[in-house]
């Protein structure tokens, strides 16, 4: 029985020619996902195109932050005592699930300031691996990236058939 891997295709992301030169005229606050992709390829990375992403990872950053605060609030509002052990064991999963859903916030938050510190070292949107370009479109959808597609699918494919 042998183990056939699904390695998923690129797909070509289509630049809207209509806002090819859009981002000469406006701010990185100003910018629209569709213009940051309409951008030419040999404006990668380029001024506007790393404070945008600052931009992005600074309030993600904001919004993972005020999540934990919410959370604290919740988890000490939550603290009565319930006497019917289903309806406590119920709350005490929601709980749980919180905390690991704040765990895995918290595990972002490092991998956002590493990505804020590789747009001031001027390393950042390009693979640690091969150091080509990672691509705007990978970039919007998971701004903490470090490995182009082919990279990640690579290391991926190395775990499946290795382990860790």
């Amino acid at each position: 029985m042998s183990a056939t891997a699904v390695v998923p295709v690129a797909i070509p992301v289509k630049k809207d020619p209509r806002l090819l030169n859009n981002w000469k005229t406006k701010s990185a606050e100003e910018l629209s996902d569709a213009e940051v992709v309409a951008m030419p390829d040999s404006e990668y990375m380029n001024d506007k195109q790393l404070a945008f992403f600052r931009l992005k990872l600074v309030q993600l950053k904001d919004d993972i932050l005020a999540n934990a605060g919410q959370t604290a609030e919740n988890l000490r509002d939550d603290t009565v005592v319930v006497p019917d052990p289903a309806d406590r064991a119920t709350i005490e999963e929601e709980h749980a699930l919180e905390l690991r859903t704040r765990d895995r916030e918290r595990k972002l938050l490092k991998k956002i300031e590493q990505s804020i510190g590789r747009i001031d070292a001027g390393d950042y949107g390009y693979c640690d691996e091969t150091g080509e370009p990672i691509g705007v479109p990978r970039l919007l959808a998971r701004p903490t990236a470090t490995l182009s597609l082919e990279a990640q699918q690579r290391r991926e494919l190395k775990q499946k058939m290795f382990g860790d």
